[in-house]
């Protein structure tokens, strides 16, 4: 199995191979990333792809998106610098295992490319939004300043903590007596490890921003399911959630 210290040398092949060489990293994303990214995907457990992004790719990817956002002025409307940031980094990791290493390819070349193509999509769909909600402004904005169509919400705090193992114990009733097949059953599961560890499926320590790509990336992980099956799957898992949203609202 390759291991931390064939990335360090900057090499594919096994420590113990005396054919290995080393090879230093001169740019911030070089050979040893680019080594990074084969064992990344070729990790067989999330434990341990995790330890390999974490030590040898998160700070090379951050500053390879930075980059790009500001080299072509990729900014989007209001959205932070850092939020901007995240976003093309969580999405870019959904899109890593589709790179396929080969001699002729570089990763560093294939994550750019992505990044670069979210960015300029998510701005042109930034774009289409806003020329659609300038109608739709310039009609609320009127109606409200009418005192006698605002609603104020009292006691509207949620103890969110609550919610969440409320919903844990009605997700694991469910996935007991319900007639599921078996790509909902790995699904249920999966489900229930997020949510039961919710706070690690967060990015940032200030924001508390919830990640979709991220979290559909640890589903996949999982349960090995596509994104086509976990579509399908959770038909039956949103319908519960209505549900006990709508259980909520009425208490």
């Amino acid at each position: 199995m390759l291991t931390a210290e064939a990335i360090q040398s900057g090499t594919t092949e096994s420590v113990d191979e005396k054919s290995s060489k080393k090879v230093k990293s001169v740019n911030y994303f070089d050979v040893r990333e680019e080594t990074a990214v084969v064992m990344f995907l070729q990790a067989e457990t999330t434990k341990e792809r995790n330890e390999i992004y974490n030590e040898f790719l998160k700070k090379p990817i951050e500053k390879m998106v930075s980059s790009i956002i500001r080299r072509y002025k990729l900014y989007r409307k209001d959205m932070s610098f850092d939020e901007i940031l995240n976003d093309t980094h969580s999405f870019l990791i959904t899109k890593s295992d589709k790179f396929i290493p080969d001699k002729n390819k570089k990763a560093y070349s294939y994550f750019g490319t992505i990044c670069k193509n979210y960015l300029m999509g998510q701005i042109i769909k930034d774009q289409k939004d806003t020329n659609r909600k300038v109608s739709y402004e310039d009609i609320s904005s009127s109606l409200e300043e009418r005192p006698d169509l605002v609603y104020y919400i009292e006691n509207d705090i949620v103890e969110s903590d609550k919610i969440i193992l409320d919903y844990i114990k009605q997700l694991k009733t469910f996935i007991d007596v319900s007639s599921l097949n078996e790509n909902e059953v790995k699904l249920g599961y999966a489900l229930l490890e997020l949510f039961e560890n919710y706070d690690s499926i967060f990015i940032g320590n200030d924001n508390k921003k919830f990640n979709k790509n991220l979290v559909l990336m640890s589903i996949r992980e999982m349960t090995n399911l596509s994104t086509k099956e976990i579509r399908l799957s959770m038909k039956k898992y949103k319908k519960l959630y209505f549900d006990f949203v709508k259980s909520i609202d009425n208490r």
